[in-house]
């Protein structure tokens, strides 16, 4: 199996399902963890030096830090009813604790902190929905800790592709200091798919093909991109989630297309502008 990739582990004695530290994957910014917990369980960890945002997969939770506490978040009880999350936003030198109030998944998005904003929840109505692309490179994007909203690192993005199309798409890279044109970003997707006896494609490479993996995804499956284009295809049959969390020396999304493949979107938008308006 590629290095790329980090499947979905068995559950441990504290639920977790997933994990990815800055060690594991050879870079400095993003970490990432899964938990799947049963009705009455619970999670309670520190998080030191380092800021997490908590995005309810599905399920219910009461969930606590420090000085705040939220009871009965969650709505959506599976990823695919395309519900936006509620997710919380925990600082660094803090701690959280979930209680989970009906069989609940959820994520655990790390990066450094500085403790510079204080713990919040963030709910549904606070998510940036938008649709992304045209035709058959079009899915349906929830911005959950986009650049405009408060925090030392993180960024935290789910998206859905429809079976068939293709997304991140087309082909960019985040891995240059070069802003304002290119930002530096570490990334991870956590993979779902819809039925689970799916698959779905992605490839990483770079401009010199030093690396050029063509990665079949599993259900559960973590993928890390440290550099280069990253695009995902979901094939017939079989919808395609996927949580994308990124963190760099700068809290910006700055990216660059490849060249071969630029011409893709300008086409894509014109022939299905019409359609699109007819809607």
């Amino acid at each position: 199996m590629s290095r790329l990739i980090v499947p979905r582990q068995k559950r441990d004695e504290t639920g977790r399902v997933s994990l990815v530290t800055p060690e594991m994957a050879g870079w400095n910014y993003v970490g990432f963890e899964v938990y799947q917990l049963e009705r009455g369980q619970s999670l309670r960890k520190e998080t030191g030096a380092q800021e997490a945002c908590l995005v309810l997969l599905s399920g219910k939770a009461d969930v606590s830090t420090r000085r705040e506490k939220w009871r009965s978040l969650g709505q959506r009880m599976d990823v695919f009813e395309k519900l936006p999350p509620y997710s919380v936003y925990v600082p660094p030198q803090d701690h959280y604790q979930v209680e989970a109030l009906t069989n609940l998944e959820v994520a655990v998005c790390l990066a450094p902190g500085k403790g510079t904003y204080p713990a919040r929840m963030i709910s549904p109505e606070d998510v940036g929905v938008e649709l992304r692309g045209a035709g058959n490179i079009e899915r349906l994007v929830h911005n959950i800790l986009p650049e405009q909203q408060p925090a030392d690192s993180l960024l935290v993005v789910e998206v859905f592709t429809p079976e068939g199309n293709w997304s991140s798409y087309p082909p960019h890279k985040h891995d240059q200091e070069r802003l304002p044109e290119e930002s530096y970003l570490e990334e991870t997707y956590y993979h779902l798919i819809n039925p689970q006896g799916g698959f779905a494609v992605q490839r990483v490479y770079t401009d010199d093909r030093s690396l050029d993996e063509q990665l079949l995804v599993s259900n559960g499956d973590v993928v890390l991109v440290p550099r280069g284009y990253h695009p995902v295809s979901a094939p017939p049959g079989y919808e395609l989630y996927y949580l994308n969390v990124m963190a760099g020396p700068v809290r910006t999304w700055k990216f660059k297309n490849d060249p071969a493949h630029e011409w893709i979107m300008p086409s894509k938008l014109t022939a299905n502008q019409p359609r699109r308006e007819a809607r």
